[in-house]
C-alpha cells in the first residue's frame, strides 16, 4: 500500500481493475488487504477495461 493514506483508495481501485480485466490470481495476504478497503473506500468506483 502506498505509504500516504489519501492515495490508497485510488491505488485498490486499479490494483483491483487490473487483476480483474487481466484474470490475475491473488494470493491470501492480498485478498485479506482488498477485503478490509471497501469499507474504507466505499465512494470509490472501480473501472475494469475488458482486455481484447
Amino acid at each position: 500500500m502506498p505509504p500516504a493514506e489519501g492515495n490508497r483508495c485510488d491505488y485498490v481501485s486499479q490494483w483491483v481493475a487490473i487483476k480483474t480485466r487481466w484474470k490475475l490470481a491473488i494470493d491470501p495476504s492480498e485478498e485479506s488487504a482488498l477485503a478490509e478497503n471497501p469499507t474504507r473506500c466505499p465512494n470509490t468506483p472501480i473501472t475494469v477495461k475488458l482486455a481484447r
